[in-house]
């Protein structure tokens, strides 16, 4: 009784093309990984690149809280290099890191389940991007954090930030995850990254014709 609810979920009911089409299961998980696979491609590209963070105001990695009203206080008092030198160097240790992203992603549609695939296409404008957090955030996170920290302590200042920070946090003026440069990097540039897969996924799903892919067109033309 169970297979065969499962078996009759798995077919989806859908109107395409003024018509009602039958979208099967081998459609909607193939559909999904090409989306999927695209938009996570997409996002490394546009990320993993000199000002992929730096340029972009979406994702540009700015100091937190505190601390970015101190910089602003620095700047007033002719100190502005010194943050400059140190908001580059954070948001080019990001640029540094996203390109090892791709792999951990690809593995992860490739290993997506038939039941992940139709949860996905039933769900909301992030649904994919969800999925890639859920399954690839733990491990991306090892992964960036020793690519950041490599590139943090060319900067003399990561370790000011380290100091000032922790006395920051230890007083309540920012998070404890974010007193320490190069957690709060690798914290940054996975926001980053999952917001720009969750920007690639609402294109695909407002316009799959435009993607010139006919298994996209097939599969979310029908919602």
């Amino acid at each position: 009784m169970h297979r065969r609810h499962f078996v009759c979920s798995a077919v989806l009911l859908l109107p395409a093309f003024g018509a009602r089409a039958a979208l099967n299961e081998t459609d909607a998980a193939s559909g999904i990984r090409t989306a999927l696979e695209r938009g996570a491609i997409a996002a490394v590209g546009l990320l993993g690149k000199p000002d992929g963070f730096l340029g972009n105001p979406l994702v540009r990695i700015e100091l937190p809280g505190y601390l970015k009203d101190g910089a602003k206080l620095l700047k007033a008092t002719g100190q502005g290099k010194r943050v400059d030198e140190l908001l580059t160097a954070m948001n080019r240790a990001a640029e540094a890191a996203v390109p090892e992203a791709k792999s951990l992603l690809v593995a992860a549609v490739k290993s997506m389940s038939v039941e992940d695939g139709l949860k996905i296409l039933r769900g909301g404008d992030d649904a994919a991007t969800q999925f890639f957090a859920g399954k690839t955030r733990e491990p991306l996170g090892q992964k960036f954090l020793p690519i950041v920290s490599r590139a943090t302590q060319k900067v003399k200042l990561a370790d000011k930030y380290n100091a000032v920070a922790g006395k920051a946090a230890g007083m309540g003026l920012i998070r404890s995850e974010d007193a320490n440069i190069q957690q709060y990097v690798t914290g940054k540039a996975l926001d980053g990254l999952f917001l720009m897969i969750g920007e690639e996924e609402k294109k695909i799903r407002k316009d799959p014709v435009g993607t010139g892919s006919a298994i996209l067109k097939k599969v979310f033309g029908a919602l």
